[in-house]
């Protein structure tokens, strides 16, 4: 959440390797250090860049731009959905969304 250009190196870089790789693999996309986004020290550093905290919005748009099943942001320092990304992550391997089915066309 603090850095932009990580956005850039997940959909770039590390989309393509988990999606060749683990084709059938359900991905959680995870905004860490979500506390950093009210820290002014942070703001601060990323404003003297020209940037900004990467915002829930770009998150989820990320997301759907990956086929994410989920998009959760956590902070391992507050312990603020720390809990739901790993709840989550079991849901997604036990109870994996169901592609739709395509639907056969026949001629007659």
């Amino acid at each position: 959440i603090d850095f932009f250009l990580r956005q850039s190196k997940v959909v770039n870089f590390r989309y393509p390797e988990v999606s060749h790789h683990c084709p059938t693999t359900p991905i959680i996309l995870v905004g860490t250090k979500a506390d950093l986004r009210e820290d002014r020290e942070t703001i601060e550093r990323l404003r003297e860049r020209r940037l900004t905290p990467i915002s829930q919005t770009q998150g989820l748009v990320m997301a759907k731009e990956i086929k994410a099943v989920k998009y959760l942001e956590c902070s391992a320092l507050t312990q603020r959905g720390l809990k739901q990304v790993f709840d989550e992550a079991i849901r997604a391997v036990l109870c994996p969304p169901q592609k739709p089915k395509k639907k056969k066309c026949s001629i007659l």
